[in-house]
């Protein structure tokens, strides 16, 4: 299978062959050009498009004949939808309901697209995020793809290649605000989530100097969408330039927690990360080819989605009629014989009195043992590996914040940042955490009881960046 990304400029692709171990074997490609391929989602020259997309297959060293292509646009081929839908609504009703919906909000007819769904849920409201292509759209991309034998197997918008990156990390009863960043040398771009998927459909552009810094070209563009109503909860940052930030000083210069893309990927999706075996043992370029990797992450995980879901036909084609089957009659006529002897058999069977053994044995009853009806310990909704948590240095030693973050990277926690508390006079250890992840303070001390009895716990506000924020004091031992 190819995984196909098209941009205006670039070309990306991975390309996936099963071995018989279940695994994939993977090589990859990209490359920019001077002339745009795209404009606005759309094809500017099919014979041109044909011809890099040839170029790139060639190049990647592909050379087995699959012809099957999982293709990822730009989020400007799609016209978008998100709608709240209604808790009374039937699920015959949703396909309707939808549509009126894409009916007012599409330039054009939803009739006249290929259209696909994604429906979330998060703290009781369930989101339809709605995709429609248009046909003559979609029909210049497959043109230039059937010019070199290549056969489109599936559509996906970017935005959702992005979306299946992180989807693991969020939680059904917490609502967050996230911006998906790539760094690249001279653009920062991507788009902005909630819990429930696409937010806004416009891409989210940061053109960058030499000069620039990545952090505040961002704090600049966070402060914009604050001042739009919109507070981010999470920042999550991709392309090769985002392996050299520091999640910690980058979240404190910013002012939004920072998860870069090569932390998250191997804590929620290391399954699929160790499937790829790219044959010059290299790690493989991940935080480059982001969009391939999660649309192949999508297309393990939401097979039900696709944009071809009702048969795409095409507008010059001819109509497609299933072929009609006959049943052979002399199998048929087998089955029903043996079916007509076995029902005898059973008949003559259950006539049968069998002799009655009950009075000549008897058997005491055991008695059962009553069980103790232990009382359940709630299970907590989130694991270790999502919190975010904040280890503040409030005793004054230096180095200890950074001591107890390798302590608690042991115990299983993934996402942690170390600082200076506000002064270092605390004398005893603080827990702070939210209501809503109360019992992370159970599981955080427990983890520390090595070295702290008792700490004290305190609330911490719902607004805040982090989850759980430990305060060492001068009793850590």
């Amino acid at each position: 299978m190819v995984y196909l990304y098209l941009g205006n400029n670039a070309i990306k692709l991975i390309y996936l062959k099963k071995t018989i171990l279940g695994q994939q074997e993977t090589t990859f490609f990209e490359k920019s050009y001077e002339s745009d391929l795209l404009k606005d989602g759309s094809v500017l020259n099919v014979d041109l498009l044909a011809s890099a997309i040839k170029e790139a297959l060639t190049l990647s060293g592909r050379t087995v004949a699959d012809n099957q292509v999982f293709l990822i646009l730009p989020q400007e081929s799609f016209y978008f939808l998100r709608a709240q839908v209604p808790v009374d609504i039937a699920p015959s009703a949703m396909n309707s309901f939808v549509f009126d919906k894409a009916r007012a909000a599409f330039p054009v007819s939803p009739d006249d697209c290929l259209t696909a769904s994604h429906t979330r849920e998060t703290m009781g409201e369930k989101v339809i995020t709605f995709f429609g292509i248009n046909r003559e759209t979609y029909e210049a991309y497959q043109q230039a793809l059937s010019l070199i034998d290549l056969k489109i197997q599936s559509v996906l918008p970017v935005s959702l290649a992005y979306f299946k990156l992180f989807e693991k990390t969020l939680r059904a009863e917490k609502k967050e605000n996230i911006l998906y960043l790539t760094v690249e040398e001279d653009l920062i771009y991507g788009y902005l989530y909630d819990s429930n998927g696409l937010l806004e459909d416009k891409k989210i552009e940061v053109v960058k100097n030499s000069e620039d810094k990545i952090e505040d070209l961002i704090k600049s563009k966070v402060e914009e969408l604050k001042g739009r109503g919109v507070k981010l909860n999470r920042l999550i940052l991709s392309g090769e330039l985002s392996d050299k930030i520091r999640q910690d000083t980058f979240t404190k210069a910013v002012g939004v927690w920072t998860n870069p893309l090569k932390r998250i990927v191997p804590t929620f999706y290391d399954e699929y990360l160790k499937m790829l075996v790219v044959q010059s043992k290299k790690p493989f370029p991940l935080l480059t080819f982001d969009a391939c990797f999660g649309a192949f992450i999508f297309a393990t995980e939401n097979r039900e989605m696709s944009f071809f879901k009702a048969g795409y036909k095409p507008r010059s084609g001819k109509g497609f009629s299933m072929p009609k089957l006959g049943l052979p009659r002399k199998e048929v006529l087998l089955f029903m014989i043996s079916f007509a002897l076995s029902f005898l058999v059973f008949f003559f069977v259950s006539k049968i009195k069998l002799p009655d053994f009950s009075s000549k044995l008897s058997v005491t009853p055991a008695t059962p043992t009553p069980i103790p009806t232990a009382i359940p310990t709630p299970t907590p909704s989130f694991k270790k590996e999502e919190l975010k948590v904040q280890v503040l240095n409030g005793g004054g030693i230096a180095g200890k914040a950074t001591d107890v973050k390798e302590i608690l990277s042991d115990k299983g926690y993934q996402d942690i940042i170390t600082g200076n508390a506000d002064n270092f006079d605390y004398t005893k250890s603080e827990i702070q955490v939210k209501k809503s992840t109360n019992q992370a303070a159970q599981m955080l001390a427990a983890d520390l009881k090595d070295y702290i009895s008792s700490p004290t716990q305190t609330v911490l506000d719902e607004d805040d960046t982090a989850d759980i924020v430990f305060i060492i004091g001068a009793d850590f031992k």
